[in-house]
């Protein structure tokens, strides 16, 4: 059996992840992603990045489909980069070819300028 920890650590150690700082970078230069946030549905409420659409993490498989294609630049978001790691782990398994997931999540993209909207 493993730990949650541990399924984060092993997610982390497949993927992609990028900073805040990356992903505004990229957006202010006009790069085509697509920016998801799959915290709770309360969280998303009380504030999320400003260019972020929001499909919560429970849902994520069933929805992210008839959203997003799959050769889409995606990037996920979380409040830390754990969930995310976990979606972006995921989405990879489903076929996305070009997916990350955002180290420090919600609370570096705050802390580095990013717009947050209500």
């Amino acid at each position: 059996m493993k730990t949650a920890q541990q399924l984060i650590a092993e997610a982390k150690a497949g993927i992609t992840e990028v900073t805040a700082r990356e992903v505004q970078d990229r957006l202010a230069h006009g790069a085509p992603l697509v920016l998801i946030d799959v915290r709770e549905q309360n969280e998303w409420s009380l504030g999320h990045a400003a260019p972020a659409q929001y499909i919560g993490r429970g849902v994520l498989e069933s929805q992210i489909e008839s959203i997003v294609p799959r050769d889409a630049q995606v990037v996920l978001m979380c409040a830390s980069g754990n969930r995310s790691a976990l979606a972006a782990r995921t989405l990879l398994e489903m076929g996305y070819t070009n997916v990350a997931s955002m180290a420090g999540g919600f609370r570096d993209w705050v802390a580095s300028g990013g717009a947050v909207a209500d």
